[in-house]
């Protein structure tokens, strides 16, 4: 983990027109260099988020992007960007004319002895904060930074990466596609998931997950609904289940599962705009997709997802607390916190080894986490399928 205090680290600022490329490259761009503490997580970090009110006062210098000194100022780092355009302060250094379009273009970070620079890329930027993905593999630029002689390559490798960076998915992307990877934990007695996940959510805030941080404006989610569940049985090749879940516009969202035994990693599946009603949802398995299913027990689900999203790698993962009861009987009750891979955020790595051994080392924290509070002591696979089963064979009335 980054504990370098040395290294320095910048904000760079330019016209939006050098991300977006709806101008030419010129040499009499502005380029401000806005000196700002070390913001990695991890050395290198692939994310790295900065809120300007927590940067404190920065030395600012403005250069053409041919190298001409403009002007140099110390700015406050909430000052930066009020209302995510260029203060006062800034609009002093580089003109009225040039102010409008300024936004952050990366986060420059210093490699040790004069190592040249690790560029990253803005993707999101807003009057709060910003964040930056890391766009080059290997250090660019030698020497001092306002030489900027790393300003062409980081352009580049931004242009080079553009479709994905400056996109709404925001470089998104999925390893493992169609299938989940979950860990999961019984909590016995059923706590209060409300306050046990915000519990949750401010550790991670405050760091004591290392290397993670909450995902960036996606660190909260609520789910609540009812969740009609099929026991797949036949043919072989299809057995797991099928889950109604209804949507906002009245339709329903259908969730396939295929595995024969509960365990970490099952294939998965979400066909979203499905017309039926709930009688006839058998029919529509049995008449349309051609399987052989089982009724369970209806029940309502309340869901509370902390997104986590490690600044070292990039990769996102959902630690959810999960509510299941009976609608027949709600005092039959199913309590779980699951750890899931979700997504990645990253333009350098290809990797999917490193989403197993990283969730195997959160996985290894939540354990502890847990056990500390007493709401667990061992992991399980155990599933919302065999959860309904167990519950029919003890009560087989719940099918009545």
């Amino acid at each position: 983990m980054s504990g370098d205090t040395k290294r320095a680290a910048w904000i760079v600022l330019g016209g939006v027109h050098l991300l977006n490329e709806t101008a030419p490259r010129r040499a009499s761009d502005p380029v401000v260099l806005v000196k700002v503490p070390l913001q990695e997580v991890w050395d290198p970090s692939t994310t790295v988020v900065v809120r300007w009110d927590a940067l404190g006062v920065c030395p600012t210098i403005a250069l053409t992007a041919g190298g001409a000194r403009i002007a140099s100022a110390r700015i406050a780092g909430s000052a930066l960007f009020p209302d995510a355009i260029a203060g006062p302060e800034l609009r002093a250094m580089v003109g009225p004319a040039v102010a409008p379009g300024l936004v952050p273009l990366c986060y420059l970070s210093e490699r040790p002895e004069g190592g040249g620079y690790h560029a990253y890329g803005q993707i999101r930027f807003y009057a709060e904060d910003a964040c930056f993905v890391r766009t080059t593999s290997k250090p660019i630029g030698d020497g001092p930074v306002d030489a900027l002689r790393w300003l062409e390559p980081a352009l580049d490798a931004h242009a080079q990466a553009a479709l994905r960076l400056n996109n709404h998915q925001r470089c998104f992307r999925t390893h493992f596609a169609g299938t989940e990877l979950e860990y999961k934990y019984n909590l016995e007695p059923a706590p209060d998931i409300w306050a046990t996940s915000l519990e949750l959510l401010k550790a991670v805030r405050h760091g004591e997950l290392p290397g993670c941080r909450p995902e960036y404006r996606e660190e909260f989610q609520i789910h609540a609904f009812d969740n009609h569940m099929f026991d797949v049985t036949g043919p072989a090749w299809e057995v797991g289940y099928a889950s109604f879940i209804p949507r906002a516009d009245g339709g329903y969202a259908l969730k396939r599962k295929w595995y024969k035994e509960d365990a970490f990693a099952r294939r998965e599946q979400i066909l979203t705009d499905i017309k039926v009603s709930p009688s006839t949802f058998e029919d529509y398995l049995r008449s349309e997709l051609h399987l052989q299913v089982q009724a369970l027990p209806p029940f309502r689900r309340v869901r509370y997802d902390v997104q986590v999203e490690s600044m070292r790698t990039g990769h996102v993962y959902g630690i959810f607390f999960d509510r299941c009861s009976l609608l027949a009987a709600p005092e039959i009750v199913l309590a779980q916190c699951e750890m899931e891979y979700r997504r990645s955020r990253s333009i350098l790595d290809d990797n999917p080894d490193a989403v197993l051994q990283e969730m195997e080392h959160i996985n290894g924290w939540l354990l502890s986490y847990l056990t500390a509070r007493s709401l667990t002591r061992e992991g399980t696979f155990y599933s919302k399928r065999t959860f309904l089963r167990d519950a029919v064979a003890a009560e087989p009335r719940l099918l009545e």
